[in-house]
């Protein structure tokens, strides 16, 4: 990153084609055709010596001196207590979407819209500033097709899991969301070459068993298991949602790994408003004319926006610091959150279950973390084993090395990475 003209960049694995410098800037192209923006003063962050880097992880490494030792640090709690928030946010998003459907507006592609366009209002613009309009638009060009990969993931994520809840009952619709853990773990040790430790795989499997909790507590109090007419073709909705939730999560966090965040939603935003827009203009026509509409609804809307773009805000950042399993495995709690919020708003009972449940999936997300090094999940194995081929970006392990390097005067100061 070249922290000269305040321009977060990425360092691809691939052989440089070419460089054009321009207007203080470099073009990089490697040979899969990315683009990379650098600046062309001198203490790019990007640009740091290998042996700087190495040495800096390996002082932070070998700050680990007893198994549980990164539990004691900042980092951990900061992404736990990151995780909770994101958990918070989607239940909030649930809550509102309930309070709509309760008024009989059932929109699930047109109410996202919004969000995705005030991504676009505040990360794009953002992005535009940072690397004016003739540099985003060559970045456009080249890289704008794997950004509309990862919309178009996200958005059909978002759709097939809202429209599942309408054919199949609860308890079918929320276990089929462990699919999406299972889709990121496999694509994540296939081609992210993400390889698991005994505590994680264990982790997770405490984090799903707290979820079964939460799932037969809902059975024995509300009788969320009868089958209904169209359950098979809402279970299939269901596993569409969860496999593309599971995509796009991978997907995103190698993103966020090579890139700066406020591109990756910029462009998310971007693409997510087109290919939205479209879902919403060809499934939720006939909704929309039929919805009410008055100042609760209008109310509830900007509620659910201004939750999901928190939302997408934070996510990059426990993609970052943790990996997209753990933030897969922290949402599990949401439900929990749910009824708690559900007490208030819609006279829900909680039962014993509910409690244990919660424990035992933060106690998951404490045991994944047990046989992990000082650094997390932040050293991310697809970015070299130095991360050299990582950004320097806010909660990356190349971020944090970086930092050590300028405390004990390795190298010297720079503006702060985003």
């Amino acid at each position: 990153m070249a922290k000269a003209t305040g321009v977060e960049t990425t360092e691809l694995p691939v052989g440089q084609g070419y460089k054009a410098a321009d207007d203080g800037m470099e073009h990089v192209r490697d040979g899969s055709g990315s683009i990379e923006m650098r600046g062309s003063g001198s203490g790019s962050e990007d640009n740091i010596d290998g042996e700087v880097l190495e040495y800096a992880i390996q002082s932070l490494e070998g700050k680990r001196k007893h198994w549980y030792t990164y539990l004691t640090t900042k980092d951990f709690w900061l992404v736990l207590a990151i995780g909770q928030i994101l958990a918070l946010c989607i239940t909030a998003t649930n809550t509102f979407s309930t309070l709509l459907v309760n008024k009989g507006t059932s929109i699930p592609a047109f109410q996202t819209l919004f969000n995705y366009i005030l991504l676009t209002l505040i990360y794009t613009t953002y992005t535009v500033y940072k690397y004016g309009p003739k540099k985003y638009f060559k970045l456009l060009l080249v890289d704008g097709w794997k950004y509309a990969i990862l919309s178009f993931m996200d958005v059909e994520g978002n759709y097939f899991t809202v429209l599942a809840y309408r054919y199949t009952n609860l308890m079918s619709a929320q276990l089929l969301n462990f699919w999406s853990i299972v889709c990121v773990v496999i694509v994540s040790f296939v081609l992210l070459r993400v390889r698991y430790k005994w505590a994680q795989i264990a982790g997770i499997l405490i984090c799903c068993g707290g979820m079964g909790l939460l799932l037969g507590s809902d059975h024995i109090t509300s009788g969320t298991g009868a089958s209904t007419p169209t359950q098979v073709k809402g279970d299939l909705f269901g596993l569409a949602g969860a496999t593309f939730y599971g995509l796009s999560n991978v997907f995103e966090e190698w993103f966020v790994s090579k890139r700066p965040m406020y591109e990756v939603l910029g462009m998310l935003g971007l693409f997510g408003v087109v290919i939205n827009g479209i879902t919403a203009a060809i499934f939720d026509r006939d909704s929309f004319h039929s919805a009410t509409w008055d100042g609760q609804v209008g109310g509830y809307i900007v509620g659910y926006t201004l939750a999901l773009c928190l939302f997408y805000t934070l996510a990059p950042i426990i993609l970052r610091m943790a990996s997209a399993a753990f933030f897969d495995i922290s949402l599990l709690t949401g439900n929990f959150w749910g009824v708690i919020i559900g007490i208030k708003v819609f006279g829900y009972t909680i039962y014993y279950l509910y409690p244990i449940a919660f424990v035992m999936i933060i106690l998951g997300l404490v045991v994944y973390f047990l046989a992990g090094s000082m650094l997390g999940d932040s050293k991310k194995p697809w970015l070299g084993k130095n991360q050299e081929e990582g950004v320097a970006g806010v909660g990356t392990a190349k971020w944090k090395a970086i930092k050590v390097a300028r405390a004990e005067g390795m190298i010297g100061p720079s503006a702060t990475a985003v």
